[in-house]
């Protein structure tokens, strides 16, 4: 019979013990037993004796997981290899969720920077572990992977970032002898178009947040450490995470020095109107966080839920936090900052990362090119007047 979960559900509770066999794989099967207990098995020849071996019962293993199972299992058996021992192989693999334990231990929090220590473990606790924690670190396919990263597509940005999390988690069990060598799942996934934004504020927008800013509390918003971690935002081009963690040591006079930024040590100099917004932020003394938080000693966790009730008072529904950054660089470039200083202010290790903001420059120098145009036109068109008032026509 052709097995999938619909056949094999419909099979009647035989008297005694009895096999069927799968149609489309060979020595794949499943023993029925009078207690209705259905079991996968694969069975294969030793000289002329059939030997068995159980893989699973049926509805702890889908019949896809099986099958994938028997296959590995008959290759194993194909190339002379003990199935007992490929049997026990695969019921001591540890499951994703157990040897996330030690992906967190020895690579996340010895090998990561903080935020993309929080990126991980966001990916694995959101998407990876609900959805593959019970399966075996060897018996993931390319196939599951496919999946995840399909079921994900709707959020294109982030369907890529796990399955990059999950390519460096099973190329970590290939060096802790749990996968083979080049077995990695996650290869030949590919990756979604992830559309650049460049969305930034332009000078009305700007205006109508800082206003809101500014009246913050009229608007009901309560965190006014995190209205002025926005301010400092927009002032400043940094990243959230450099914001919501800097310390007050960190600010020497009118510069912010940050030891190990995403990029490194990072040094930018703070103008007169971000030295205001730090005059005005209350300093706790058993804290040494900037934009504090709710617990002792603590930076502020958050800065999504009152963004969300700033841009609504704002009317910028479309903006995220992270925009703020890209509203100081293309200002920045607007006013006539050099694309090398602009890639300095905003802590770019390579100038090819701020040449997204490039266009504005050129467009910043197509209008300047557009008034010497015009400026000499309109000269040229007096001229030309001045000209033919002179001229007298002969006969």
């Amino acid at each position: 019979m052709k097995f999938s979960k619909r056949n094999i559900d419909a099979l009647d509770i035989p008297i005694r013990d009895c096999f069927v066999w799968d149609n489309d794989l060979h020595g794949f099967g499943l023993r029925l037993s009078p207690r209705g207990r259905k079991t996968f098995v694969v069975q294969y020849k030793v000289g002329r004796r059939n030997q068995r071996v159980t893989m699973g019962q049926f509805g702890v293993l889908t019949v896809d997981q099986a099958r994938k199972d028997a296959k590995i299992l008959l290759g194993e058996i194909a190339a002379g290899k003990s199935p007992a021992l490929t049997v026990k192989n695969n019921r001591t693999s540890p499951t994703l969720t157990e040897i996330n334990e030690r992906f967190v231990k020895e690579h996340i929090e010895v090998r990561l920077k903080p935020t993309t220590q929080s990126d991980y473990c966001h990916s694995m606790r959101k998407y990876v572990l609900p959805v593959l924690g019970n399966r075996t670190v060897m018996d993931v396919c390319h196939s599951d992977i496919v999946k995840l990263h399909l079921d994900l597509k709707h959020i294109p940005f982030q369907a890529n970032r796990v399955i990059g999390v999950l390519s460096k988690l099973f190329n970590l069990c290939e060096q802790w002898g749990l996968r083979k060598q080049g077995s990695n799942p996650c290869m030949h996934v590919r990756h979604y178009k992830e559309p650049r934004r460049n969305r930034y504020l332009d000078k009305v927008e700007l205006e109508r947040l800082w206003a809101v800013l500014e009246t913050a509390h009229l608007g009901g918003i309560r965190s006014l450490y995190a209205v002025r971690a926005y301010k400092l935002l927009i002032l400043t081009g940094c990243r959230l995470g450099e914001i919501r963690t800097m310390k007050w040591d960190y600010i020497k006079g009118t510069r912010v020095e940050f030891p190990d930024t995403k990029t490194g040590y990072k040094r930018i100099p703070l103008n007169d109107e971000a030295m205001d917004v730090l005059r005005q932020i209350p300093r706790k003394h058993d804290n040494a966080y900037v934009i504090c938080g709710s617990k002792v000693g603590q930076p502020i966790v958050n800065l999504q839920k009152t963004w969300r009730k700033i841009r609504v008072l704002a009317k910028l529904e479309d903006v995220r936090i992270h925009d703020l950054r890209h509203t100081f660089a293309s200002h920045a470039v607007m006013g006539g900052t050099p694309l090398a200083l602009v890639s300095r202010l905003l802590g770019h290790t390579q100038i090819a990362t701020t040449m997204r903001y490039a266009h504005l420059a050129d467009e910043e120098l197509a209008k300047a090119s557009q008034g010497i145009g015009e400026l000499v036109g309109s000269n040229s068109a007096q001229l030309k007047d001045n000209n033919a008032s002179h001229l007298r026509i002969v006969k």
